[in-house]
């Protein structure tokens, strides 16, 4: 038992330290490597390293029924999730990206009372939707205020938009046809998702204005972080945890991110602590707790009435 509490203790800190890393690396790897070449290249070479220790450790094939579902996924999670959220942090502070990024489960929240008929919705619940959806809105609008219409507006707008689609994908996943193991299932979403971005990626014409010996050592590093670290690393972490702990533990890492990724946006980008920043976020977290709370209280009322 004891050796099981050290390994959720790793598990739970690559999510919390890993995954609130991420929104740095991003910002660094896109600062010299197009947006969606870089996302196409980690999700690529990440979905073929989760694919082959699939086959290593299972038997499991992937079935001609299961590749448009997984084209699918790899398209709102990659294409649109990663594609919008590394295109725009190439102008917002990797912090406010993550505090953005929070709102997560208040997509998935609201698309699934929307959707989905067995979801039942409470007043906290509710009210946690709604809050949430003020911070993001108090956030964009204070980081382009006495702007036009730029790069300040479109970027956190994207990043909300790239959001509800990585939120789309996890309702979506769990009714879609897939195969069985979480890693195969997940490595060839990755795949799909890297080509789609890469072949976004020459549509919006990156390989023509992109030169290898203008990528710096800071960008290099970077990608290969977010690929071994941000993609193998903490996600098998996070496929681990999934059979050994409950969701709602998990889905902590909301919390924690972006902490995580303002901390260290200010000490090593010397990205500014704005009061804006601080209250949206204190408004967001509060907000997931709401929500992920009410929804473990109802699955909770929801088994004691079962037995």
């Amino acid at each position: 038992m004891k050796k099981q509490n050290i390994k959720i203790f790793l598990a739970f800190s690559a999510l919390y330290l890993v995954w609130g890393s991420t929104y740095l690396a991003t910002r660094f790897a896109v600062a010299t490597i197009p947006p969606f070449m870089m996302i196409g290249v980690r999700s690529l070479a990440a979905g073929l390293i989760l694919n082959f220790i699939s086959r290593y450790r299972n038997a499991e094939k992937v079935k001609r029924e299961n590749i448009l579902p997984l084209i699918t996924l790899g398209a709102l999670f990659f294409l649109a999730g990663h594609g919008l959220l590394s295109w725009a942090q190439q102008y917002v502070p990797s912090g406010m990206a993550a505090v953005l990024v929070t709102a997560e489960p208040l997509w998935i929240f609201g698309i699934e009372w929307f959707f989905l008929k067995d979801t039942r919705v409470k007043l906290k619940g509710i009210f946690g939707l709604f809050l949430g959806f003020a911070g993001i809105v108090y956030l964009i609008h204070s980081s382009s205020a006495g702007t036009a219409f730029n790069h300040n507006l479109l970027a956190p707008v994207l990043i909300v938009a790239g959001t509800l689609s990585w939120g789309g994908g996890a309702v979506y996943s769990r009714v879609a046809n897939v195969p069985r193991s979480p890693l195969l299932s997940s490595g060839m979403e990755l795949i799909f998702g890297g080509i789609l971005v890469l072949i976004a990626s020459f549509i919006f014409g990156e390989p023509s204005k992109f030169n290898v010996s203008q990528v710096s050592m800071k960008s290099f590093c970077a990608l290969l972080y977010l690929i071994v670290f941000g993609s193998v690393i903490a996600f098998s972490a996070y496929i681990w945890l999934l059979n050994h702990t409950s969701a709602t533990r998990i889905s902590t890492h909301t919390y924690v991110n972006p902490v995580i990724a303002v901390f260290l946006g200010w000490l090593i980008a010397d990205e500014q602590i704005t009061t804006a920043l601080l209250v949206a976020t204190a408004i967001i977290i509060i907000s997931v707790y709401l929500v992920l709370y009410d929804q473990y209280v109802d699955k909770k009322n929801t088994h004691n009435e079962s037995q």
